[in-house]
């Protein structure tokens, strides 16, 4: 799903509306429309409902959906914060709204202009929040703070239309403690908002659907963005079907750098997710004292022995490897930062640099310098930080991932909740699939192994990594049929990665 800023989203509003055509008004009645189906699915009847709503056409919305849900039977009041020290007046769609509900209902509707009689919140309250949409560009403060703040201290159950209202679409850098509706349930009109995706956020949005209002399609389709949503009919069309006479050398030879002594683990779970995910040929370079382990544990794989017992301190790249993963548990050891750097310098095959090799990397960023083109890198926010610098805000690591990826020529895997995929062409993908349950050790070397086996298939680095964390978090999400999120472990992932390829196709 390609999603866009706020501004854009203005403009594609308006574009539906003079080329529908439709009125401005029609079109905030498809929006309460889609709203009330919502609601109404998830809340019965028996919910009393408090809607708040404010001057723009956030309050439009509400009111409409207040009117909508009155008609249904539902026990609703409504308070439009209208303030006579603002000067400001109503939309003409929020004045719309508040007309037709007065003259329907108009022992429903108090018109908030002074002071606010508060209303008595009960645990089977709904609020609804139609106080600010996504155009706010400054911190809530006065009398709508104090509403803001009545609606986070109550014990009802939050529904926020569009966006929480004191939410800025995008960036949202406050130097005090924001003045944000905490809802339980956000729903989005036509798109999520990138503000979603940041973690600081979480605590406000909760959870989100995208709910359809029609925009002309023809304007999402030729507005360009670098912003993106995966879902599963996204992923899909990715995934290529196997050849019937094709051989395993049809699939790639994988080179897999990992695995210090006593870190044999990290270097089983990348290998077994690398051959779980279409490798035609994998060959696993450790240290020498592996060799037992990976062997039993992987049959399937050839085992290159380190001369040293302990490290991997040497690795040669002959022709018939197609790509290179390096990283997983092989310790940042001033030897092993020696053989990663010869590493770097001699490889023109593409790459996947995760974990310790990460770390090395940190300690001597002239190696990014290095880094094959259409390689990818997977660090998790630590990693990513110690080798790009520090951020206050997600927006602000994005942005640096965003320019990184640009300027290195290759594709960065943030990970964490929502996955982010930043690619050399300044586009920013964020991931559907995944769960709590999954930030638990190996899991990274289990992605590496996906990715790895991808690259070698013949996939460009973007459509690797698009499917690879895609499957990664859907084999996560499938593991837990038979696992909880306390229980999951990095191998219920690899287990489930057979039944993750079986749903896209």
């Amino acid at each position: 799903m390609k999603f866009f800023s706020t501004n854009i989203i203005r403009q594609l509003d308006q574009y539906t509306i003079e080329h529908e055509p439709i009125s401005s008004l029609d079109l905030m009645e498809r929006a309460a429309q889609a709203l009330f189906h919502e609601f109404t699915t998830r809340f019965s009847r028996d919910k009393e409902v408090f809607i708040f709503a404010g001057q723009g056409n956030n309050g439009g919305d509400a009111m409409a959906l207040a009117r909508l849900l009155l008609h249904a039977g539902y026990e609703v009041v409504t308070y439009l914060f209208n303030p006579a020290s603002t000067n400001k007046a109503l939309t003409p769609e929020c004045e719309a709204n508040r007309d037709l509900l007065f003259a329907e209902f108009p022992e429903t509707i108090y018109e908030i202009r002074s002071e606010f009689e508060k209303p008595v919140i009960t645990d089977n309250s709904i609020l609804v929040d139609g106080l600010f949409g996504s155009g706010l560009n400054r911190p809530l403060e006065g009398g709508f703070a104090a509403v803001v703040n009545f609606i986070n201290n109550s014990k009802g159950y939050v529904v926020s239309i569009d966006i929480p209202s004191g939410m800025a679409g995008e960036e949202n850098i406050q130097a005090d403690e924001p003045v944000i509706v905490k809802a339980n349930l956000t729903l989005s009109l036509q798109f999520p908002k990138l503000a979603f995706f940041l973690s600081e956020n979480q605590a406000y949005v909760g959870e989100w659907k995208v709910l359809d209002i029609q925009l002309h399609p023809e304007a999402i389709e030729q507005t360009p963005s670098n912003l993106f949503f995966q879902e599963l009919e996204d992923v899909k069309p990715l995934l290529k079907k196997r050849e019937k006479f094709a051989h395993k050398g049809r699939y790639g030879h994988v080179l897999l750098v990992s695995g210090r002594y006593g870190m044999a683990g990290a270097a089983v779970l990348a290998a077994k997710a690398a051959l779980r995910s279409g490798a035609g040929l994998l060959t696993v370079q450790s240290a020498a004292h592996n060799c037992p382990v990976l062997q039993t544990a992987v049959p399937e794989a050839i085992f290159l022995a380190d001369k040293s017992n302990e490290l991997v301190t040497e690795v040669s790249i002959p022709d018939n490897f197609d790509v290179v993963a390096v990283g997983p548990g092989i310790s940042t050891r001033s030897d092993v930062s020696l053989m990663l750097r010869k590493l770097l310098s001699e490889c023109q095959k593409p790459m996947v640099i995760d974990a310790d090799a990460l770390n090395i990397i940190a300690n001597q960023k002239e190696l990014l310098q290095q880094i094959p083109a259409n390689s990818i890198l997977t660090p998790h926010v630590k990693e990513f930080e110690r080798i790009f610098g520090q951020s206050k805000y997600s927006y602000d690591r994005i942005a640096k991932a965003q320019n990184a990826a640009r300027q290195m020529n290759v594709t960065i895997i943030l990970k964490g909740a929502y996955t982010l995929i930043a690619t050399p062409d300044r586009n920013l993908i964020f991931n559907s699939t995944g769960n709590p349950g999954m930030a638990t050790a190996g899991s990274g070397d289990v992605l590496t192994g996906i990715l790895t086996a991808l690259l070698a298939q013949g996939y460009k680095a973007e459509e690797a990594a698009r499917l690879g964390v895609y499957l990664h978090g859907l084999a996560g999400d499938l593991a837990l049929d038979e696992q909880s999120e306390e229980s999951l472990i990095a191998g219920d992932i690899i287990a489930a990665l057979g039944r993750a390829f079986k749903t896209l196709k």
